[in-house]
């Protein structure tokens, strides 16, 4: 797999670093920002629009209902505690039938359901209107229409629809509006941001999850998200029933959080956590006084809280201190005290802890028990960011968004953009990933495609990939809906085309690779050399040896790219460098080495192939002739 990478150069001090974000445009930044941007822009005694951006974490429990109005939570997680707006029934109803036709293939009910929502959208229903954007986009039961899916999506998120706006700044990115594409994502990455912790990023447990591995499933990876079912579960739900606190710990987690293919359950997370701090396990201490402080799943209560998080300190668990300095920053359950807030986050920080340099960097640049420092605020968020802490990330993209307007830089604006989309792809919405991952799991094909659509639509690159990859590997299994009931083997194809086409302009170079393969072959497409060659370049950026093999082929016989040998023979050693030596295509190489060989030396290689036929045809023939021979002797000698 290959992880999309920025690399920023910032000179602020002649400080340089690099930050790597998954599943964003996959090509290398280096943006050289004058010495004094961060210092002329956002002075330490400015009033400019940054100074008042931001809070520096919610304590507050924020349901996902109210982050992610419209969620599709409710179809697959409602529990006792839920809530569903008594408005939005019809919504869910309609939902609902969307999500089991795709599991069970019905397309009469499918075109039910579309109907239903169709009416509502009519009607204004702003959540019926993003599902229309979704059904457009793809052309489900429905022609497919960029512009009818682009007005859903943009009445959704005018209204406040985050999937919509997910849709759209998504949209905006691949039209290069990177201005309309920041705004959005700031919104939505702002959104994510108030879902997080405070003493640690616990939203970093959550990945999405890559099923497969070029043309293979990646079995390895699956069989650890069977949920309860999996061995490793068992064994681990084994060790915390017997006692073990650690195992306590991890339990809870997976039940918390919903990992490893659990259904998320807070109560019983809370219930393994408090177990693990009566044996006295540190990290379960710490994000129950995180728990205690956000009410996420308990009572919110800031005495339990910092007494939590007082234990966990006492006894050397560094991110406490994050959960303490915040309770004095904020005045929650103890008085506000900006001093002690501070001498926390730096306990934190001097344990290399990245929410501690990230909360320390929030007190530089506002000024909270301080001298307002821009400078050092800058030092603290890029160590953090450089290690991919999100809430650091959301930082500097916010400090880049600002600086761009400035600046009028488009590359600023570009990167800034980027960034947002790297946070806001961990908002509640990504909730959508558990669901499919767990119907895909069950093998239910259906389910999980439409859910790994609807955020391919989104713009996750994965679950662009995953979609795909389930069109090619299962086709008519796979319960893809066209315009009139299940996709046609051209509407299957045009739809993979697309996924991958959108995946591998996010740096996906296996998906690069097959978009090359479509042109050159004609598959779905007319063949196009040029186009393929594009699209082969691109994967062989991104160090893929089939797609250097390609090319050196390319250029050996001048399609679509000019006739040149010395090229050629290039991709093909780059290819051979790149290949594992375990893998067959390793022989492919050689033998065009041979073949470049043999057309560098010879003039006219029909003249040697022919030879090399004809040596072969004589070579057959003596030795027929001298088999024949053996058995007339032996019948005579008989």
């Amino acid at each position: 797999m290959r992880v999309s990478c920025y690399r920023i150069v910032v000179l602020p001090l002649l400080l340089i670093f690099s930050l790597v974000i998954n599943r964003v445009q996959a090509q290398y930044f280096v943006l050289n920002f004058p010495d004094d941007i961060f210092l002329s822009d956002f002075d330490n005694n400015s009033t400019n629009e940054y100074s008042g951006y931001g809070d520096l974490g919610q304590s507050e429990s924020i349901s996902e209902q109210e982050l992610d109005p419209g969620s599709w939570r409710p179809i697959f997680e409602l529990d006792k505690s839920s809530t569903v707006d008594l408005t939005l029934t019809r919504y869910y109803s309609s939902l609902q039938k969307i999500i089991s036709a795709a599991s069970e293939g019905n397309t009469r009910l499918m075109e039910e359901a579309v109907t239903e929502l169709e009416a509502s959208a009519s009607a204004g229903d702003l959540h019926a209107k993003s599902v229309m954007g979704f059904v457009y986009g793809i052309g489900m039961i429905r022609e497919t229409s960029e512009a009818k899916s682009f007005l859903q999506h943009q009445l959704a998120a005018e209204g406040g629809d985050m999937q919509s706006k997910m849709a759209l700044a998504y949209r905006y990115i691949r039209l290069d509006m990177h201005d309309k594409a920041a705004q959005l994502y700031s919104e939505l990455a702002e959104a994510a941001f108030n879902s997080f912790m405070i003493s640690k990023d616990y939203t970093m447990f959550v990945p999405i999850i890559r099923i497969h591995r070029g043309k293979a499933e990646d079995k390895n990876m699956l069989k650890k998200f069977h949920g309860e079912d999996a061995e490793d579960f068992k064994v681990m739900d084994h060790y915390a029933q017997i006692g073990y606190p650690s195992a306590m710990y991890r339990v809870g987690l997976f039940y918390y959080f919903g990992l490893r293919g659990l259904r998320r359950d807070h109560a019983k997370g809370v219930y393994w956590f408090s177990k693990a701090v009566e044996k006295g396990e540190l990290n379960s201490m710490g994000i129950m006084g995180d728990i205690y402080s956000r009410g996420a799943g308990v009572e919110r209560n800031y005495t339990k809280a910092f007494q939590c998080l007082t234990l966990a300190a006492e006894q050397g668990l560094f991110s406490a201190f994050n959960g303490l300095g915040y309770l004095y920053l904020k005045g929650y359950g103890v008085a506000k005290n900006y001093t002690k807030a501070r001498e926390y986050f730096e306990k934190a920080a001097d344990s290399e802890d990245l929410i501690g340099m990230y909360y320390l960097g929030m007190l530089y640049l506002k000024g909270i028990g301080v001298k307002r420092d821009v400078k050092q605020a800058t030092k603290y968020f890029l160590v953090a960011a450089n290690a991919e802490l999100p809430k650091a990330i959301y930082q500097m993209a916010k400090m880049l968004h600002v600086a761009a307007g400035i600046k009028k830089n488009i590359n600023m604006l570009k990167l800034a953009a980027a960034l947002y989309k790297s946070v806001a792809e961990r908002g509640p919405w990504s909730s959508l990933s558990r669901w499919a991952l767990e119907a895909y799991v069950k093998g239910d094909l259906g389910k999980a495609f439409i859910l790994y659509s609807r955020m391919a639509e989104l713009g996750y690159e994965v679950a662009q990939s995953n979609a795909a990859w389930i069109l090619d590997k299962y086709g008519e299994k796979s319960m893809c809906m066209g315009v009139s009931g299940f996709c046609t083997d051209k509407e299957r194809q045009e739809r993979a085309h697309d996924l991958w086409l959108r995946a591998s302009k996010q740096g996906n170079d296996y998906a690069a690779l097959l978009v090359g393969d479509a042109y050159y072959y004609g598959r779905g497409k007319e063949r196009d050399f040029v186009r393929a060659a594009e699209a082969y370049m691109y994967a062989t950026s991104q160090s893929n040896a089939q797609a250097m093999f390609n090319l050196g082929y390319m250029h050996e016989y001048g399609q679509g790219i000019p006739y040149d040998l010395n090229l050629a023979k290039s991709y093909y050693d780059q290819a051979l460098e790149n290949e594992p030596v375990s893998k067959l295509p390793n022989m492919s190489i050689m033998l065009a080495f041979v073949r470049l060989w043999i057309r560098r030396n010879y003039v006219d290689i029909s003249i040697m192939v022919t030879l090399l036929l004809a040596f072969i045809i004589t070579v057959l023939h003596l030795r027929e002739r001298r088999r024949h021979l053996r058995v007339l002797i032996g019948s005579h000698r008989s």
